[in-house]
């Protein structure tokens, strides 16, 4: 079975299937704050929908991160790394990217494992 978190027209926040949970790409909604700001807000809006899902943070398998500036990114891991918790790290790949608003600075994407 298929479970849609939050559906839309367009996409859902997540989509449960087969013991995983896939997180569509989350961006900030407070896009006049700075990088780590918006970086911590993403990062809640995942934990979010992932506890939503049934899961957490660290049953993260795989995580996709995109930064319009790649400049930022030393200042993303400093809110990435206190968040993910120790011995958790997933596979990770994080690529300059323009996003769709010039003004969000971050976007996450993550695939986590379901208990059990």
């Amino acid at each position: 079975m298929i479970t849609r978190i939050n559906p839309g027209s367009r996409l859902s926040a997540a989509t449960v299937f087969g013991g995983f949970v896939f997180v569509s790409g989350q961006v900030p909604d407070d896009l006049t704050a700075p990088i780590g700001a918006q970086a911590a807000e993403v990062l809640a809006k995942i934990d979010a929908i992932l506890a939503q899902a049934g899961t957490d943070k660290s049953r993260i398998l795989s995580a996709n991160v995109w930064l319009p500036d790649i400049g930022d990114f030393a200042a993303f891991n400093g809110v990435w790394d206190p968040w993910l918790p120790a011995g958790a790290a997933p596979a990770r790949a994080c690529v300059e990217a323009r996003l769709a608003n010039p003004a969000i600075k971050v976007e996450v994407a993550v695939i986590a494992a379901l208990p059990g």
